[in-house]
């Protein structure tokens, strides 16, 4: 595991433990690296409203996007389910893939333990940005 790696699951385990998650109890932590080296962690943060609940992903990207990011290679995403890895949920799929589809995608487990996967894998034949300019 290079070193970067190594903090990018760091930190995405310390996002989970940043969830609000009072409805659920199922915290989700999220780090983003972005093209230039910054890394970026966002957690779920429910609400009495359910459809107004942000996954931990989106939170990240929204994060990452106020502070200028726009170019993104990878994430790590994490939870406290400990017997298996747990992707994203495909709406974060999707907000993914309007920043790219070469992302490397590290499901970790709450062990740090991860299995290395990509966006394309996670959303084959997805639809994105480029499907626009196209009639």
């Amino acid at each position: 595991m290079t070193d970067k790696v190594k903090e990018l699951v760091s930190k995405c385990l310390q996002a989970r433990d940043m969830a609000y998650c009072p409805y659920s109890r199922f915290p989700v932590g999220a780090a983003i690296l972005s093209a230039d080296g910054a890394i970026i962690t966002g957690c779920n943060v429910e609400n009495a409203s359910y459809g107004l609940t942000v996954c931990a992903e989106r939170t990240a990207i929204q994060r990452a996007v106020v502070e200028g990011h726009r170019q993104f290679t990878a994430i790590a995403v994490t939870c406290d389910i400990k017997d298996r890895f747990v992707g994203p949920c495909g709406a974060c799929r999707q907000v993914l893939m309007e920043f790219g589809s070469d992302w490397v995608v590290y499901l970790t487990k709450p062990d740090g333990s991860y299995k290395e996967t990509s966006l394309s894998e996670l959303l084959p034949l997805a639809f994105s940005p480029e499907h626009l300019g196209k009639n």
